[in-house]
């Protein structure tokens, strides 16, 4: 998977083209990843004592990771992400258009 949690992604395609926002999680096996303020749907909460008459809440739902990419911070573009192994062992992740790093926010 080259979407991590935390990178910020802008959706390509679908609804809600356009829009950018943080990755809260990634679903590995199914594909999909759940970005913050993006997707929104309704869902519908019975009686409880928390919601004595009932509720709708607004919650994100999941995108296929098919159909984001991920923004670079140093040209400000959606890229794709490459893997590269470094002379010291360790691993970067290099955005394919301008080639600096790109990292997740903490």
């Amino acid at each position: 998977m080259r979407i991590r949690r935390n990178d910020i992604v802008r959706v390509m395609t679908g609804t809600e083209k356009g829009k950018e926002g943080k990755v809260l999680s990634v679903e590995s096996g199914s594909g999909r990843v759940l970005i913050e303020g993006v997707n929104k749907t309704w869902k519908h909460l019975r009686r409880s004592q928390q919601h004595p008459h009932g509720a709708r809440i607004q919650k994100e739902s999941t995108v296929h990771i098919s159909n984001v990419k991920v923004v670079c911070q140093a040209c400000s573009k959606p890229t794709r992400v490459i893997g590269k192994k470094l002379e010291d062992g360790g691993k970067a992740r290099l955005c394919k258009k301008c080639g600096q790093a790109v990292t997740a926010e903490a």
